[in-house]
């Protein structure tokens, strides 16, 4: 049986008792029972009215006959006592309607002879039974009082939630078979991985750094975007080092209980140093150490996150680093963090978990293929070359994503086309090949796509056209045209940004050209040309009207994709900020459609062949569109 059925039988046992004892503590008797004094008693028998009794040692139980009752129907039955439990006896076949105590100056024999000679019909017993009596009235409702009472104080014992609520609720991991990520699993993040090797070398050989006077830091805090391995990291420096590992969630400490969190945070410590050496790992650490300051409009209330912070930041102060308790944390928003978090002795190092590079990405590939049987045409550098940007988890779901599709396409082996099928599902979304197109929206479709394929394939500064389809994936995305760079790029001119916003521009361009009006899908092709416009002029400083001037404040290295604050800017400026903006995508769109006026009948073509094909890679683009000319780069440049 298990642990709660088991339970929840005693539960249900110990509420029937109680029960049981309520029924006979405070209803000793029916309703319907009339009670009787002795004298009472004596002047029916004597009058001829009472049919027959039962008696007990201490009571006496009898019925009327039935020309002297009120009224017709059985009578409920009365317990033996007020507190003892009933028992099947002869005192359970007995129709009464009256009980009557017995007095004990009265002799058996005398009350006998008195009902015998009345008529009565006489049943029961004299003598008291001792050892029943004790049973029933003693050690049963002891035994039942003390069955109730372990029932709460099990309720009230160490697996209580009530009384557990103020334990930490971190998941120790040690070097098992369950931990087993080392170093070699960690990929693409080389600079991070040196940094943290020391803290492995100092959990080892804690000896060798402190013979020299020297201390390691407290604390180490993982900084950087989303899925690029910053908790694997720390998995790595525990599974190194051999040692517990501590792992839990800033949100773990807060909970709507006073006073929580900060016995979360003194229960954790106090562990942590019984296992030492050991790793505390604090994932999403901004949950309990945003910044004291930004809390001051609550000045004079009780915030249970900034008690836990203080209660954290005590707690570091108070371990010396000696004893080998080494504590991590990780967060996507360094810069919401409180200062005194970040001060020199508590989490006084920073380490960058950035997204990898061409040959990092390549090198997760490179983990994350160990298990898959890859077909030989397999490339795993053109992989890392077709996903700039990606961070170390989303080329994990590339890998299952393709070993998925492969076994969908019962495939004996991953080949290429399965993960280049991945990654444009992770980009574009899922293929609809169901979703019913009229030919009219098909066409307009295909010179849409044509159109960006074609502005980006000869336009200085853009990214790579890899493939067209007019296949209608994710969520209205009727068609889309991939473009992705040869190399990763930390820089852009001026001339490549004005480049990218003409390969937006050209889908619409080419509607316009061919159709004589435009439509409404170029919509999210609209809001990325007119937000990198605007960035060009008020982030980066290419404005005519204002140059080298940021109109935008940033709040840190944020890692989350935040679009940068805004300053408070007069009616002015802004003017001459719309008004800019406006120019820039005006002369884009006219150098877009010039353009596409000049390689008309390349449009024609590429839409044709998408028409008949719905896809187009990399080698038929540049077969349809031919070599680009050098001179002509340089002229677009120019």
């Amino acid at each position: 049986m298990k642990k709660k059925d088991k339970f929840s039988l005693y539960y249900f046992l110990g509420m029937m008792a109680m029960f049981i004892l309520m029924d006979m503590l405070f209803f000793p008797a029916s309703s319907g029972t009339k009670f009787l004094t002795y004298s009472d008693f004596i002047h029916k028998v004597d009058s001829g009215q009472v049919a027959r009794v039962v008696i007990f040692p201490d009571k006496i139980i009898g019925e009327l006959k039935d020309e002297h009752k009120k009224g017709k129907g059985e009578i409920t039955k009365a317990p033996t006592a007020p507190w003892r439990l009933r028992i099947e006896s002869i005192e359970e076949q007995v129709k009464h309607q009256f009980i009557v105590d017995r007095l004990p100056e009265v002799s058996d024999d005398q009350l006998l002879d008195r009902l015998l000679k009345a008529g009565v019909e006489v049943q029961g017993r004299f003598r008291s039974n001792g050892l029943r009596n004790f049973f029933l009235d003693w050690v049963l409702p002891f035994i039942l009082l003390m069955f109730i009472w372990g029932i709460i104080i099990k309720r009230m014992g160490p697996g209580n939630p009530m009384l557990e609520i103020g334990r930490n609720k971190a998941k120790i991991l040690s070097e098992t078979p369950n931990n087993k990520v080392r170093f070699k699993d960690v990929a693409g993040i080389d600079e991070a991985v040196e940094e943290v090797k020391e803290l492995v070398d100092f959990l080892r050989t804690p000896e060798k750094y402190t013979r020299l006077g020297g201390k390691l830091p407290k604390g180490v805090l993982l900084v950087g975007p989303p899925g690029t391995g910053k908790t694997l990291l720390a998995k790595a420096v525990a599974g190194e080092a051999g040692v517990p590992f501590f792992s839990l969630s800033g949100s773990d400490f807060v909970e709507m209980f006073v006073g929580v969190g900060a016995a979360r945070v003194r229960d954790l410590f106090n562990q942590a140093k019984s296992h030492a050496p050991c790793i505390i790992f604090i994932d999403e650490i901004d949950a309990i150490g945003k910044s004291r300051a930004h809390n001051a409009v609550f000045s004079g209330g009780y915030d249970e996150r900034e008690n836990t912070l203080n209660q954290l930041l005590v707690e570091m102060d108070g371990f010396d680093a000696s004893i080998g308790v080494i504590i991590m944390g990780a967060t996507n928003r360094p810069e919401v963090l409180d200062p005194a978090l970040l001060r020199p002795g508590r989490f006084d190092r920073q380490v960058l978990v950035d997204k990898p590079d061409m040959k990092g990405r390549e090198a997760i590939f490179r983990v994350h293929t160990r298990e898959l049987k890859l077909g030989k045409d397999v490339d795993l550098k053109r992989l890392a070359a077709q996903t700039p940007g990606f961070a170390g988890a989303e080329i994990a779901h590339v890998c299952n994503e393709a070993a998925i599709l492969a076994v969908r396409n019962n495939h004996d082996e991953v080949t290429m086309a399965d993960f280049e099928a991945a990654i444009e599902r992770v980009i574009a979304g899922l293929e609809k090949k169901n979703k019913l197109i009229n030919e009219k929206e098909r066409k307009i479709v295909a010179y849409h796509e044509s159109g960006h394929a074609i502005v980006g394939y000869f336009t200085p500064g853009a990214d790579e056209v890899q493939k067209v389809s007019i296949v209608p994936r994710g969520i209205g995305a009727l068609g889309y045209t991939l473009q992705m760079p040869l190399e990763d790029r930390y820089l852009m001119s001026k001339s490549e940004l004005l480049g990218k916003i003409r390969g937006l521009l050209g889908g619409r361009a080419a509607e316009e050209i061919v159709f004589g009006e435009i439509s409404t899908g170029a919509s999210n092709d609209l809001e990325k040309a007119s937000q990198l416009a605007r960035n060009m002029i008020t982030v980066y400083g290419m404005s005519e009207k204002l140059p080298n001037i940021s109109l935008v404040t940033h709040g840190g290295p944020g890692f989350l994709g935040e679009g940068p604050g805004v300053e408070r800017r007069s009616e002015y400026v802004e003017r001459l900020i719309d008004e800019e903006v406006t120019q820039i995508i005006n002369e884009s769109y006219k150098e877009a459609k010039k353009l596409l006026q000049e390689k008309r009948d390349r449009l024609e073509k590429m839409a044709s062949v998408l028409l008949e094909k719905e896809v187009i890679d990399y080698h038929e683009i540049r077969e349809l569109l031919g070599e680009k000319k050098q001179n002509e780069r340089k002229e677009k440049a120019s």
